[in-house]
Parts: structure tokens; C-alpha cells; sequence
């Protein structure tokens, strides 16, 4: 039988009250692990920096809930390069863990939310209107906060911060939509759309109450619409992501149309346990790349 890595993290200590911890911190977990049985393979969970494991004992190594990468990227980068049967591919990690990706993406000329980019060693510049400050290496919502426009100085205090641990930082506009209508998830597997789920608005609740990954009760199935999936697709299209194991595209709603919030390719939630089929699409994608 043909042996599967999952390549996961050390449990997250971020929400004490999260039910999201242990050996398994994903909730897609569970259900990959039974649809790779299903179709003849063994899933192993391994934690991606745990000097143990033997990556090349393995037919195919499958990033999932790496989430702990991104304050150590170069780290997590250097062991990834390393990896010889990795999903998804080096190249893809590499571009796709650092925000400055939107640059390129609007310079194509694809709809993104507007970005600022602030590395290390500029001085911030903040849009009129509230505003979100993030790291542009990171996930979820953690070192991530929401302002308004007389919070300024608060907000510069937090750049700094980012700034002196050495991590560029990204400042967009924050989008009204995402407090009526969410983000909207887009999971493509195998190339090909899978479903959609809407993502309430995240940066509604203090830091501390926010979990590593989500808030269940802010996530919700949605119906896709024709024209948002279309987008997501040009935009992996254009880039020649179009065939990957798994990709997430997150768009939100604006003026002009769907724009782009964020290119998840590293270890983005799919969302396997809010629909069934996709973790036997996953499963099956994955033994394919395994036969060949």
C-alpha cells in the first residue's frame, strides 16, 4: 500500500478555548485520511519541521495544515525544497506564501483589492476610510487587525511591530461587503471547481478570540456564482496553477466587480467537512499523482 504524508503542524496555541488541537489541528483531516483509505492508500499526519520523519520513506507528501510557516517562511521553504514528491510543487509555495503575488496580479491586470505594500524600512501609508493591517507573509487572520481612520497611530505602532520582527507588511481598504456578505471561498481540486463557502468577516472579534484556522460558526456553504468562478479560474489560468492538487481562491465583492483578496496555495482549509465529495475528489487526485 502506497504511503501518504500529510504534512500538518505542533498544535497552535493561539485560542485556548479552540477544539482544534492535539495531533490533528485540521478538521479536513479526519475526513482525507478515510477517503485515501477508500481508494487504497495510507494517510500519515506528520508535522513538517519534526527532524524524525523520513519524507523520502513516503510516495507523495501532501501539505495541509502547515500553519505554523509562516513567521519561520525561509525555514519552512528550505524544507520544503527538499521534499522530492511534494503538493503542492515547490515553485507554487514559493510564490504563493508572500502577498506581494497581488502586485504581479494587478500589474496583469486582474481586479485585486487595492494593496500597499510597506517592507521593512518604509513608512506606512494609510488609505482613507477603516483599513486592515497584515503581515504579507501570513496566514488566517493572526498579526492581522482592522482600524478606523482616527486609529492611525495604533495602526502605525502595529507596523512597526511587524517591522521589527523583520516581516513586510500589507495595508489594503477594508471592503463594506465582507461585513454584509462575506468572502467568498472558492476550492478548486484537481484543477477543477469544487464548491464555495463563505467566510464571515474575521476581524470583527478580538485577536485572542480568533482560532488558528476559523471560526465555525462564521463559515457557511455557498452557491457560487457563475461569474466569481470564472474569475478565480482566469486567475490560476494565467498563472499556469490551473492543474494543482488543490488551490483556494478568496474573492470578495466590490464596485466594480469580484476582486481578489487572497491566493491560497500553500495550505489553504478546503473545507472537506461541509462537502462530502471533494474529499473523495482529493483522495482520487491523489492516487493518480502517486501512479505516475
Amino acid at each position: 500500500m502506497s504511503r501518504i504524508a500529510i504534512a500538518t503542524c505542533r498544535r497552535l496555541d493561539i485560542d485556548p478555548q479552540s477544539t482544534f488541537r492535539g495531533a490533528n489541528v485540521d478538521p479536513d483531516s479526519p475526513h482525507l485520511l478515510a477517503a485515501l483509505e477508500d481508494v487504497g492508500l495510507r494517510g500519515e499526519l506528520c508535522v513538517w519541521d519534526d527532524s524524525k520523519v523520513r519524507w523520502d520513506a513516503y510516495d507523495l507528501v501532501v501539505i495541509r495544515s502547515t500553519w505554523d510557516y509562516s513567521p519561520r517562511r525561509d525555514e519552512f521553504l528550505d524544507w520544503a525544497k527538499g521534499v522530492a514528491h511534494l503538493m503542492n510543487p515547490f515553485d507554487v509555495l514559493e510564490y504563493s506564501s508572500d502577498k506581494h503575488y497581488l502586485e504581479d496580479l494587478g500589474n496583469a491586470g486582474h481586479r485585486i483589492v487595492p494593496s500597499f505594500f510597506c517592507d521593512v524600512g518604509k513608512m506606512p501609508i494609510f488609505p482613507s476610510g477603516d483599513f486592515v493591517v497584515k503581515p504579507s507573509v501570513g496566514a488566517g487572520s493572526i498579526d492581522a487587525a482592522r482600524y478606523a481612520a482616527h486609529q492611525r497611530g495604533e495602526a502605525r505602532e502595529h507596523v512597526l511591530r511587524l517591522h521589527a520582527q523583520g516581516r513586510d507588511v500589507l495595508i489594503q481598504p477594508y471592503v463594506s461587503s465582507v461585513d454584509e456578505v462575506g468572502e467568498r471561498a472558492l476550492v478548486f481540486i484537481d484543477g477543477a471547481f469544487s464548491h464555495a463557502m463563505t467566510k464571515g468577516a474575521m476581524l470583527n472579534t478580538p485577536a485572542a478570540k480568533r482560532d488558528g484556522l476559523f471560526r465555525m460558526e462564521q463559515m457557511s456553504v455557498a452557491n457560487a456564482e457563475p461569474d466569481a468562478v470564472h474569475f478565480a479560474t482566469r486567475v490560476l489560468g494565467d498563472l499556469d496553477f490551473a492543474d494543482l492538487l488543490y488551490a483556494r481562491v478568496d474573492v470578495v465583492r466590490t464596485d466594480t466587480g469580484w476582486a481578489l483578496m487572497e491566493l491560497e496555495l500553500v495550505e489553504p482549509s478546503l473545507f472537506l467537512q461541509f462537502h462530502a465529495p471533494a474529499a473523495e475528489r482529493l483522495a482520487q487526485a491523489i492516487a493518480q499523482r502517486v501512479a505516475f
